[in-house]
């Protein structure tokens, strides 16, 4: 038997291994929102450590899993053509463009992982091994290297399972090196004289993912904080004669029934430029009626556009700012900046001219009462290592505007990244989205309170208490990323040791 798959796999065409590839990549990639089909995540993975491991190259490999990448990311990116919907005429034929350069591009990760496994290991079950550590060691420079992108990992599918709690250890590549780890003990042990030995790993994957491993939380904190939902479409949002309705729905939505302590708005929800709000601000504090108010806006920081957090006092004061500094790059601003204002670019999220400049950095907002919060301003939520550059926040905040992406996968990926977060961090986190998915998130990382999409309405909660420092909170990667060079050692070593004894 295991000669016949074995067999199998290696007399696989060059364009059927790879078409395998993509196939198993792709439905692997169903484990993430807004499918949750996380049991598929496994043995898909399998299969594609075992195409890796016997590819009769590495040339094969690369392309292999270049193709298993493609199908990947092209399931969990495909919302990025969205943005390009929401003015058709004008932008809509770069949506195909879009789709091909980031699947493509975050794919090139994955070939380079297996080009090196099949350099480093002959065709064997132990390439596998190697090919899972190498992974989690390319998926760590994914999230750093040109602004980083450390969206759709792996191990991001198991956030809707009890395996979550795992990202406290060792942040969310403890979690992408247990998922590929368990596919490539799977995939190597198909090539064993037990292929039916396969099934263990596949066993213990579910296992690690159903059983509970978090324990009670303390009882929450007193302050009540509302989180306010707009819903205001992006087609619409900066229409002029719609920006006075959604403020009004904002403004109804603050001061309805009896009043919280602070109040959250969602990203850019401020309807005129920070220095000439004093109307709006002073309409904000009369419905918030005495209660502290942190909203998105916009300033001008001398004559740099930023993107911004405000703290606003009962008065309607302004107490601080945070200014956002990681950018989307083609949303926010244009890369090569100078080039792109020659050829009339602009990025697709910018209101103000120029594009918005990046603030000084990481930061936490000192609310007094209610704390030291740690602010994020819509995509750097989805960068795990900003908060190690802060002293230890109370708790997370996160205020967006997803409705450029519709309503249908990219919201609930962001939501699933939020989540991970809190969880890695033990810290809570309160999350103000514009068209949803807002949502009270506790130490654990589950999600308390949630307004689903599309809706306008507000959260009442008290403020979810926080945990003692994680050992990620404590350590970081490091710890994973050193596990993860013994796992691929280990995978290069074993067959010498095997041949040598």
């Amino acid at each position: 038997m295991r000669q016949r798959l074995r067999a199998s796999l290696e007399g696989l065409g060059r364009w059927q291994g790879r078409g395998v590839a993509a196939f198993s990549g792709a439905l692997a990639a169903l484990a993430l929102p807004p499918f949750d089909l996380w049991p598929l995540l496994f043995p898909a993975l399998a299969l594609v450590c075992a195409l890796v491991a016997t590819a009769p190259d590495a040339k094969a490999a690369a392309w292999r899993a270049w193709f298993a990448g493609a199908g990947w990311f092209g399931v969990a990116t495909h919302w990025i053509v969205q943005p390009f919907f929401v003015d058709a005429t004008t932008h809509g034929w770069m949506a195909p463009f879009a789709i091909v350069l980031m699947a493509g591009g975050l794919a090139l990760f994955w070939a380079a992982a297996g080009g090196a496994a099949a350099l480093l290991c002959p065709p064997h079950g132990s390439r596998a091994i190697v090919f899972a550590g190498l992974v989690t060691l390319v998926e760590a420079a994914r999230g750093r290297v040109l602004s980083g992108l450390p969206w759709a990992q792996p191990g991001h599918g198991l956030i809707g399972t009890e395996a979550l709690a795992l990202s406290s250890l060792g942040g969310p590549l403890s979690l992408t090196l247990l998922t590929v780890l368990i596919a490539a003990l799977s995939g190597a042990l198909v090539l064993t004289r037990y292929p039916l030995l396969s099934v263990v790993p596949l066993i213990v994957g579910v296992s690690v993912a159903m059983v509970p491993w978090t324990g009670p939380l303390p009882a929450p904190l007193a302050p009540t904080i509302r989180v306010v939902q707009i819903n205001a479409p992006q087609h619409l949002k900066w229409e002029p004669d719609m920006i006075p309705v959604f403020f009004d729905r904002g403004l109804s939505l603050t001061a309805e029934g009896s009043q919280p302590d602070l109040v959250i708005w969602p990203e850019t929800s401020l309807p005129t430029i920070l220095r000439s709000s004093e109307e709006a601000r002073a309409r904000i504090a009369l419905a918030a009626d005495g209660a502290e108010v942190l909203i998105g806006g916009q300033r001008y920081a001398g004559v740099e556009p930023r993107n911004v957090l405000v703290h606003l006092d009962a008065d309607g004061a302004v107490v601080q700012v945070y200014d956002k500094h990681h950018l989307v790059p083609f949303g926010e601003y244009m890369p090569l900046r100078g080039l792109a204002d020659d050829l009339g670019l602009a990025g697709l999220a910018q209101q103000l001219s120029g594009g918005y400049r990046p603030g000084e950095g990481p930061a936490v907002m000192d609310l007094g009462p209610f704390g030291r919060a740690f602010p994020m301003i819509c995509y750097e939520a989805i960068f795990p290592h900003y908060i190690e550059r802060v002293d230890r926040p109370d708790w997370l905040v996160q205020v967006t505007n997803d409705a450029w992406f519709g309503s249908f996968a990219m919201p609930y990926q962001h939501l699933a990244l939020a989540q991970l977060r809190a969880a890695e961090q033990g810290l809570p986190l309160i999350r103000a989205a514009n068209t949803g998915i807002s949502a009270v998130i506790d130490a654990h990382g589950q999600i308390i309170e949630a307004l689903p999409m599309d809706v306008d309405g507000v959260i009442d909660a008290q403020l979810p208490a926080a945990l003692p420092p994680t050992l990620y909170a404590r350590f970081g990667h490091l710890p994973v990323i050193l596990l993860a060079v013994f796992v691929t050692g280990a995978g290069i070593a074993w067959p010498r040791f095997r041949k040598a004894h």
